[in-house]
């Protein structure tokens, strides 16, 4: 597990998560977990890139003081900041598509069970009108998403990551009001929130070690660090992870 990994510039953290699962599909390294408080990032997926109005979007997250990037998996614009935390799981697998389901099906467990030890309300299953929609987000009491999930296949090897909403719901829904208007998206800004509006005092220590302990009830959690090969392979992959627009 690596806690110490966040990157800057902030948007070097996707490039991290490519750099890791190429070295886990390569058999360099095994398993990786990372968990780690991100910059402030819009991350728009494949369809965003080709909308017309992506351009107009990448602009928008800038204006409102987010940096934009092409995310590692696929789904819709998610945001990330400094009151969420990012989770990546690179694991080495011999048949990637048979797994699909229960990757995700383990992942959103693993933070149900993270945050029901915290005293809250959480349920897998995507809540009509979310952003980024998913039917292995993780929400609470069925109104707002707290969780959000992706992930990337590659010949040997998987990645499932995505974001932890901890406080600050409000920053997610007022950045993807003019970023979703722009790609066109039909969502419902009520259905942002945070794990700390229904658990006041809540912060990123404490949700990291509740999803650690969770993990480790089903996984073995080992902590460590990225080799130096995959820190320097990343900033070789980065360009491929900025904003291709004019």
């Amino acid at each position: 597990m690596v806690t110490d990994s966040y990157p800057a510039p902030a948007a070097l953290d996707v490039a991290v998560s490519h750099a890791t699962l190429d070295a886990v599909a390569r058999g360099e390294i095994g398993a990786v977990l990372r968990l780690h408080v991100p910059g402030a990032l819009v991350a728009f997926g494949g369809s965003d890139r080709v909308h017309p109005g992506y351009p107009q979007a990448v602009r928008a997250a800038l204006a409102n003081g987010f940096g934009a990037i092409e995310r590692l998996a696929g789904g819709k614009a998610a945001v990330f900041h400094e009151r969420t935390i990012a989770f990546a799981l690179a694991t080495p697998e011999t048949d990637t598509k048979a797994g699909i389901e229960t990757r995700f099906s383990a992942i959103a467990r693993v933070m149900v069970d993270a945050f029901e030890s915290l005293g809250i309300d959480a349920r897998i299953g995507e809540v009509p009108g979310e952003y980024c929609p998913g039917r292995w987000s993780v929400n609470v009491g069925g109104k707002v998403k707290v969780m959000g999930v992706g992930q990337r296949l590659v010949r040997g090897a998987a990645h499932i990551g995505g974001v932890v909403v901890v406080d600050e719901g409000e920053r997610i829904r007022d950045v993807l009001i003019p970023v979703y208007r722009a790609l066109e998206i039909d969502w419902d800004p009520r259905t942002t929130g945070a794990l700390a509006d229904r658990a006041p005092g809540l912060d990123n220590a404490k949700v990291t070690q509740a999803i650690v302990a969770s993990f480790s009830q089903s996984f073995e959690v080992i902590p460590g660090k990225l080799p130096s090969s995959v820190m320097d392979d990343a900033q070789g992959l980065l360009p491929q992870h900025l904003p291709r627009v004019a």
